[in-house]
């Protein structure tokens, strides 16, 4: 049995937003797979994160277990992490920036080595899902894509996670019936991904 976190970046419902429909889509057949899996949801609006304080900043070495660290804590304590996450201004919600912000603690999720970092967390899968309003897998916008790039950046070259995503692009170009039908397309992919998660 796996400890599975839902991690939710977006302020939109699920009518409204792309991401969350490829995430719940993909939790669906998740729990078809893997029915003794315990998933718990994280909706970071819900939980109101706010950028890192002065305050937070200087507590956050200490070695006690404090308030600032209990997001980090309880990331720990998962092996499996799902990110829904829509792409805006080039990256990823200010929100979930400030929550990894909370989760890079060294001592708690990684440590200083004489030849390094080393991370505390490899060996865990995250897997993301974006929607993005134009189409940035080629150019001339394919460089500027920052979300999918740090989200990799962080779970994967940092954390050491093997990580997966899924993405639809074209959200604020297309209308509503072409992209139901996109996302009608990719719905196999998406059962195939939470096989193999």
């Amino acid at each position: 049995m796996n400890k599975v976190l839902y991690i939710k970046s977006t302020p939109k419902s699920t009518d409204d937003s792309w991401s969350l429909k490829m995430s719940e889509n993909f939790l669906e057949n998740y729990r078809r797979f893997n029915p003794d899996d315990v998933i718990d949801e994280l909706d970071l609006y819900s939980e109101g994160i706010q950028p890192l304080s002065g305050d937070e900043l200087r507590k956050m070495p200490v070695p006690e277990e404090t308030e600032e660290k209990k997001y980090a804590s309880q990331f720990m304590e998962y092996d499996k992490f799902i990110i829904a996450a829509p792409f805006w201004n080039f990256s990823i919600p200010s929100i979930l920036k400030a929550y990894i912000d909370r989760l890079l603690i060294a001592g708690k999720t990684f440590r200083y080595t004489e030849s390094g970092f080393q991370s505390l967390v490899s060996g865990k899968k995250s897997i993301f899902f974006m929607g993005r309003g134009g189409v940035y897998s080629e150019e001339p916008m394919k460089s500027m894509e920052n979300g999918i790039k740090y989200l990799n950046l962080i779970f994967r070259d940092f954390f050491g996670m093997e990580t997966d995503s899924a993405v639809l692009e074209g959200t604020n170009m297309y209308s509503r019936d072409t992209l139901n039908k996109k996302f009608d397309e990719i719905k196999p992919e998406l059962e195939e991904k939470a096989k193999l998660f």
